[in-house]
């Protein structure tokens, strides 16, 4: 069990930093939120505790991106060489989405919803030598 974090945004971008991914879980009714909540969605309770994903889901929907945010452009991605942003259903319910990497973006056809994927931390490394981790997801 993880150390008892209070749930924020930057804690929970801290452990992605640290290649975990987690959530939030409501101790009344068990609901499952990625990125975590403190107040639950389904009961409104307050009793939640981080929990951490298996990573596991399936696609459920993406996008293939020719014309991406200047970030993405500098990472090297353009019209010739697209990448895919995806929704994600994890197995523990809830929707996340990240890059969907270890298909061919330039076939969005052969991409197909319901595929099984899992997560990985991708590193891009920026001026003065700091590295980002960002998600994505690959089929397995």
């Amino acid at each position: 069990m993880p150390e008892e974090k209070e749930i924020t945004v930057q804690n929970y971008l801290d452990y992605i930093n640290n290649k975990k991914l987690m959530g939030s879980k409501c101790k009344k009714c068990g609901t499952f939120d990625v990125p975590p909540r403190k107040l639950c969605i389904k009961c409104n309770s307050t009793d939640m505790e981080w929990v951490e994903m298996s990573g596991k889901g399936k696609i459920a929907a993406f996008s293939c991106i020719g014309v991406g945010t200047s970030f993405m452009v500098n990472k090297g991605y353009s019209m010739k060489k697209p990448y895919c942003f995806s929704v994600i259903e994890l197995n523990e319910g809830p929707m996340i989405s990240g890059q969907l990497v270890g298909v061919d973006e330039t076939k969005p056809d052969d991409i197909k919803i319901n595929t099984p994927v899992q997560v990985t931390f991708l590193e891009t490394e920026l001026q003065g030598g700091e590295i980002r981790v960002d998600l994505g997801f690959e089929p397995v």
